[in-house]
């Protein structure tokens, strides 16, 4: 996998296909693979005549392992998107990002709107006002000597996921005792890009979808049924819905 420096930072990254190009952005504890390929995301998104681009988050995947907590957050990684549009010399594209990456997609929304042709939130509503959900439990469950230790659901559920994912939970650590940059209702109206929020209907992980639809203008909210936080990833209601927004924006 290819990889670019971003303040000195080494992040892994893939770039394939031909077309209009859209950048994604992995949630916490998963990567390239997990979030986007996996649940064939590329292979969607290249039949529709697209470049796709989809970066490992500092600490993710193959990209650099930092055990700083002072060297993560949802700015900083917004600010690494930003480079590997620089480094790909792409000017524009749609950005779609999932939970944290949709924390990190909002961000770009918001200061870096000339950069984006139309952003896509995906597993974030409500919560995008707030930090990260049982942060302090779900730290402390990455870092437990065995899963049956940790009493927190949300935190469980994290520690499965990192461990299947073969995830560097110490990293991951650092990671979620980073505050992550709060977004305001105040900013999240001014972003003028269309606007797309995917939600599950059983996720209750990312807070309500329509609340924060009320706060970006001439946002639109998918839910996608009968699903939770992970298993809305690859739903095809999720793909149809981006598919069919991203042919209707300017």
């Amino acid at each position: 996998m290819p990889t670019f420096l971003s303040d000195g930072i080494e992040l892994a990254y893939r770039d394939e296909g031909e077309g209009d190009p859209i950048l994604l952005i992995h949630g916490f504890a998963s990567n390239i693979d997990v979030n986007w390929v996996g649940p064939g995301w590329f292979d969607v998104l290249k039949a529709d005549g697209r470049r796709v681009i989809a970066i490992d988050n500092r600490g993710h995947g193959a990209s650099e392992k930092l055990y700083d907590p002072a060297f993560y957050g949802s700015d900083l990684m917004a600010e690494d998107a930003l480079r590997l549009l620089d480094h790909l010399d792409v000017p524009r594209a749609d950005v779609m990002g999932y939970s944290m990456g949709g924390r990190v997609t909002a961000l770009l929304a918001i200061n870096a709107a000339r950069r984006l042709r139309s952003a896509i939130i995906g597993g974030m509503g409500e919560g995008l006002l707030r930090g990260a959900p049982s942060a302090e439990e779900i730290t402390e469950g990455l870092l437990a000597d065995s899963v049956d230790d940790i009493v927190n659901p949300t935190a469980k559920m994290f520690r499965r996921f990192a461990e299947a994912t073969g995830a560097d939970r110490r990293a991951l650590a650092a990671c979620m005792r980073m505050q992550r940059a709060l977004v305001g209702p105040k900013k999240l109206g001014t972003i003028t890009v269309p606007t797309l929020i995917a939600v599950g209907t059983e996720d209750d992980v990312a807070g309500d979808p329509h609340a924060l639809a009320k706060l970006i203008p001439g946002s639109e909210v998918l839910e996608i049924p009968r699903r939770d936080h992970n298993r809305a990833v690859g739903d095809k209601v999720y793909k149809a819905g981006v598919l069919e927004f991203l042919s209707q924006r300017p």
